[in-house]
């Protein structure tokens, strides 16, 4: 066994065995300072194999240094220290323990090197995932944090089966670059698929994440789907069929997120959305496109977190999520709705924020390479994007009709983690250097053209002219929408009984037969060996019986003890 370096992710695992034993001080000390040490270790992984240890006939490498995962593992951590400031008063104990067992998981599966190692933090990331569901402590809560473990205990089953094929395969542990051309590497491929909110399996995540608590959801938004968009980028680079997948996920999530009328609900398909971009730009593969892919899932994870502190300030302090329960909330909020309205910008691709900077990296990415389907799609995404997040969530959250709320801005460390991520967001679009330099390739990339500046400009100023232009149309009413989770949810589960009461049928029915012959077997027992039977005539005859049955009851004991 060979150890380099503190593991990141397992410290801040063990740190979240702290949380409940800690209050006060102590608690808060824990909570800020844990990820900045984490931060710092990161930093401090050499490059290539760091921990390594023998498993069965194989060498694990549970921490392996490298560009892309540092990436990741940096965001990771720097969310993990605004959520918890973010959650510091006003989480449960359990959910900040299980946020941090969530996120030093997901930094465990950006520094693991081999498959066996990603597979045990991938499982804990689904156990720490739902505990923050489960945290927040309404029915509905539960019975989503029920439906998340169901889906990803599936896809952890699917992930092993294809990593047991593949070892079996290959014969190696390592987790390398893979191309899809067996059923092993396929299955790999759907594991990481249903973790990235791919259909047909997108609809767990507006189904869970809307239901955890204001905090939770921010927690939420992070990790999972850019652990996926990692392992993805790692194991599955230039692999075609994902940018298919991708502008998938691209379309589906604005659809949704236009129909919508939960504020989170919005932002949770608005999280598929823009994963979509990311996955789109895996499966181009080029070092454009997979730069692209690792600084959009960075900036990501900033303006959503953003906009999730933004709605979870809101719900937290008007107890509403509805749009048509909101409005008029910039008179008493006025720092949550300027910091929500930065988040949309972001978001957007707005210059001068952060997803102006990598957003359109993936868009160059297909152009260069001559794909003008996936170039069309994505900018039609883009100004898809601007309707949904970038102008509906703030427009029917803080504006649109005055709904008579006059909340406060929340306490103190919500609002600091809003401003923190707001400076992000723009100073990331200002001076985007210091992340180009961690990407895992030599950037050779200008934002800030005035081609570009102008033709982003032209389509978002279009988007939000057609928003007004339909806004009518885009009041929400009280209703929902039907995603494909309606057929395990409601179906599968109404065809679920019909099976369980037709099995109940069929039982009664065979055990009915049953008693039926025994009774009839029975009878002919007691009408031949009975007294006055055929075999029983004489009491010599029917003491013989008796004797005859008992030896053989004894000797059966003996003979199987």
């Amino acid at each position: 066994m060979m150890i380099d370096v503190l593991p990141p992710g397992v410290v801040l695992i063990l740190g979240a065995l702290l949380v409940p034993i800690t209050s006060g001080v102590a608690r808060t000390i824990i909570i800020m300072g844990l990820p900045l040490f984490v931060l710092v270790l990161i930093w401090q992984v050499p490059d290539g194999a760091a921990i390594t240890a023998p498993f069965l006939d194989y060498q694990l490498t549970i921490v392996r240094g490298e560009a892309v995962g540092r990436v990741f593992a940096t965001v990771f951590a720097i969310m993990s220290l605004a959520g918890g400031i973010f959650a510091l008063r006003q989480a449960r104990v359990l959910e900040i323990a299980a946020a941090f067992l969530y996120a030093g998981s997901a930094i465990g599966v950006a520094m693991a090197g081999d498959l066996i190692t990603v597979f045990v933090f991938w499982e804990t990331m689904a156990i720490g995932s739902t505990l923050i569901i489960w945290a927040a402590g309404t029915e509905a809560a539960y019975k989503a944090s029920m439906r998340y473990a169901i889906m990803h205990l599936f896809g952890g089953v699917v992930l092993m089966i294809g990593v047991i094929g593949y070892v079996m395969t290959t014969g190696s542990v390592d987790f390398v670059h893979m191309a899809p051309n067996g059923f092993a590497t396929w299955m790999i491929l759907i594991g990481f698929l249903i973790n990235a909110g791919a259909p047909p399996f997108s609809a767990w995540l507006p189904d869970a994440y809307p239901e955890a608590s204001p905090s939770g959801a921010v927690f939420l938004s992070a990790f999972t789907t850019k652990t996926a968009v990692y392992v993805l980028i790692q194991g599955f680079a230039g692999t075609e069929f994902l940018i298919y997948v991708g502008l998938y996920m691209a379309c589906y999530g604005i659809i949704y997120a236009l129909l919508e009328n939960d504020m989170r609900r919005i932002l949770a398909y608005s999280i598929i959305n823009q994963v979509g971009f990311m996955v789109t730009g895996i499966g181009i593969g080029t070092e454009m496109a997979l730069n692209g892919a690792v600084a959009h899932a960075f900036t990501h994870i900033i303006y959503k977190a953003l906009l999730l502190m933004s709605a979870g300030s809101v719900l937290y302090m008007t107890g509403k999520r509805k749009c048509t329960d909101l409005g008029g909330l910039y008179q008493s909020m006025p720092l949550t709705c300027i910091t929500g309205i930065i988040g949309a910008l972001a978001i957007s691709s707005f210059p001068l924020t952060s997803g102006f900077i990598s957003k359109s990296m993936v868009s160059q990415a297909a152009a260069d390479e001559n794909l003008m389907f996936a170039w069309f799609m994505l900018m039609a995404a883009s100004a898809g994007v601007f309707l949904h997040a970038g102008i509906k969530f703030p427009w029917f959250v803080f504006f649109q009709k005055d709904s008579g709320l006059r909340p406060a801005d929340p306490p103190a460390n919500m609002r600091f983690s809003l401003i923190l991520f707001a400076f992000l967001c723009i100073a990331l679009g200002v001076y985007p250097a210091p992340l180009y330099a961690i990407l895992p390739f030599e950037v050779d990339y200008v934002p800030y053209t005035v081609e570009h500046v102008v033709k982003t400009l032209q389509l978002l100023l279009f988007s939000g002219l057609a928003f007004f232009v339909m806004l009518p149309a885009m009041k929400r009413t009280l209703t929902i929408t039907l995603d494909v989770d309606w057929f395990y949810r409601k179906l599968g589960t109404k065809l679920a009984i019909r099976l369980v009461n037709n099995c109940s049928q069929a039982r009664n029915v065979v055990e009915n037969i049953a008693r039926q012959r025994l009774d009839v077997l029975l009878m002919k027992v007691s009408r031949n060996y009975g007294p006055g039977g055929f075999m029983a005539r004489s009491p010599t005859a029917s003491g013989m019986m008796v004797w005859v049955l008992v030896l053989l009851a004894v000797y059966l004991v003996v003979y199987f003890l």
